[in-house]
């Protein structure tokens, strides 16, 4: 079989699977994670949508942040806005996935940046205390 066959052999089976997309909803808010590689500083920062965090000469503005709807625990993706704040010039612009963030990975040479979750609003039931009956004392064994 040519290569070329092989190919078109692949293509027809990815496209006999359909492909579902995850319906996302929008979150008010995340959680970004900052890392100064020259101090070892490492930041976990909420932010706002809209808002910013600085760290050092960085200024991280997120933009937006999904999560997927049937899941709000799970995969994030967000889109940043990062700024040198010097020079006020965009050194990074696009989405991040917090599952996968060397797939869109800002490229500098001291600092990380990573989405770490969006604010889903998703709450964890609180879980109540069992009530335990009060130990008895112990009896006494009588040898005999």
């Amino acid at each position: 079989m040519t290569l070329r066959r092989l190919g078109f052999a692949c293509i027809g089976v990815l496209a006999a699977f359909p492909v579902v997309a995850q319906e996302m909803e929008t979150a008010p808010g995340g959680t970004l994670r900052l890392l100064d590689r020259l101090t070892g500083k490492v930041q976990d920062a909420p932010v706002a949508t809209g808002g910013q965090v600085t760290e050092g000469r960085l200024a991280v503005r997120l933009d937006e942040c999904r999560f997927p709807k049937d899941n709000p625990a799970s995969d994030a993706e967000a889109h940043l806005t990062i700024l040198d704040a010097e020079t006020n010039q965009p050194i990074f612009t696009g989405w991040m996935v917090a599952s996968s963030p060397a797939l869109s990975a800002m490229d500098h040479p001291r600092y990380d940046v990573w989405v770490l979750s969006c604010d889903s609003g998703f709450v964890a039931p609180e879980v109540e205390d069992v009530p335990t009956e009060e130990e008895a004392p112990p009896e006494e064994i009588n040898e005999g």
